[in-house]
């Protein structure tokens, strides 16, 4: 619960000021109506909360959303009104913050505001695609059958992000041992091995001496080396999150070798999986590619999309919009949507091509880590080569020189 600071006018026209206690700003306007009091300030009490300051951090977690819309279909068929099955719900969620949502959307409802609208307060947690396919379910009175396509939705894109993590955790795990291995050895361990060498009369291999001054620069910069190692992590990050960044990233990820592949599929499968559901649940081609070029997070298929919205808008076929992408959207897909246009079997087809590319994702994410592995392996195996070089070639010249003294000494 929060304290809320209010300036509120009664019906008999005096103003009053007080604090009141309330889950959010929202329940504190309404328990003020509900008070015959016209809000005129509210605003929350300057008090600083530890909790309620890191829980602003703490994101919903799909599976939760998916127990959610699983919930409410389930106690909405039972013929539990949506009201109190959202307080129903609200008091089983676990996540602080989604049960707050949840509470929060009984309240809203239950004041006469539809669903959807309730969500569009959200919009961090509940898509664009979720609050579509509430509100056609609500005007359309078929608000069961949307919240079965959406489970179904989520379901099917938690399993892909699944998958997607799942084969990339191994590599990643991998990639930063090897980080930071390679920054204790050569803070902590080389100097001491290339300490030896420092006092060697002949000139050492040019391999050697570049671990020396690799090595003699980290013990010496050693937390310069690890702040500007985080500093990079992070700069990297935010480079990632923004505009030119996430166009930079998703350029690679269409033109890199063996990545370029499971990208096109893994967007081609979310493209047909929400387009499909959209449609099922009721709304135009023409809303679904614009929620779903709003889902899909490839910029380039973003553009592709947003493209195509115009052109059927202009009744133009989405086959025709899409085949100018040819290098997003294979011929094969394009053909298999002109078929289901021509035929009126689009929903049918945009199905069939979801389940299609998954399954090929399933087998690809399945491949990728013996496909990944060996090139780990070779660049673990050409750093150990190259560290085993730089320190075993000097005492190999030491031993020459041994030998050659030996033999001059011999004669």
């Amino acid at each position: 619960m929060a304290s809320f600071h209010y300036t509120a006018v009664s019906s008999d026209g005096k103003q009053q000021t007080g604090t009141i206690e309330a889950i959010d700003f929202i329940s504190a306007g309404h328990q003020l109506k509900d008070q015959g009091l016209t809000p005129l300030d509210l605003r929350p009490e300057r008090s600083f909360n530890w909790k309620e300051y890191f829980e602003g951090f703490a994101t919903v977690p799909l599976k939760a959303k998916i127990a959610f819309i699983q919930n409410l279909d389930l106690l909405m068929k039972s013929g539990v009104a949506a009201p109190r099955a959202l307080q129903i719900i609200a008091k089983q969620t676990a996540n602080p913050k989604f049960k707050k949502v949840v509470e929060n959307l009984g309240t809203s409802v239950e004041s006469g505001k539809p669903l959807h609208e309730a969500m569009a307060e959200y919009p961090k947690i509940f898509s664009h695609i979720f609050i579509s396919m509430i509100e056609v379910g609500e005007l359309s009175g078929n608000l069961d059958k949307s919240l079965e396509y959406l489970r179904v939705q989520l379901q099917r894109e938690s399993d892909l992000k699944s998958k997607t993590k799942g084969a990339m955790i191994y590599p990643a795990v991998i990639v930063i041992a090897m980080i930071v291995i390679g920054v204790l050895l050569a803070i902590f361990v080389l100097p001491k091995l290339t300490e030896t060498f420092k006092d060697f009369d002949s000139e050492l291999p040019i391999l050697t001496r570049i671990v020396i001054a690799i090595s003699d620069f980290a013990a010496a910069n050693s937390i310069l080396v690890l702040v500007g190692m985080f500093v990079f992590a992070v700069g990297l990050v935010l480079a990632l999150r923004s505009v030119p960044g996430k166009r930079v990233l998703a350029f690679g990820l269409l033109k890199f070798p063996m990545i370029s592949a499971i990208t096109k599929k893994i967007n081609i499968a979310r493209f047909s999986r929400i387009l499909g559901s959209l449609m099922k649940s009721g709304i135009s081609v023409v809303q679904g590619l614009g929620v779903t070029a709003d889902a899909l997070g490839n910029v380039y298929y973003q553009e592709a999309l947003r493209d195509a919205t115009e052109n059927v808008k202009l009744g133009k076929p989405l086959t025709e919009s899409l085949a100018k992408y040819e290098n997003l959207f294979p011929f094969l897909v394009t053909q298999m949507l002109a078929i289901g246009e021509e035929t009126g079997n689009l929903e049918e087809i945009l199905e069939e091509l979801a389940v299609h590319n998954e399954e090929e994702i399933d087998d690809t994410m399945k491949n990728l880590s013996s496909i990944i592995e060996p090139i780990l392996l070779l660049s673990i195996g050409v750093v150990v080569g190259f560290l085993a070089l730089a320190l075993i070639m000097p005492i190999y010249n030491i031993g020459e020189g041994i030998g050659y003294i030996q033999t001059l000494a011999i004669i």
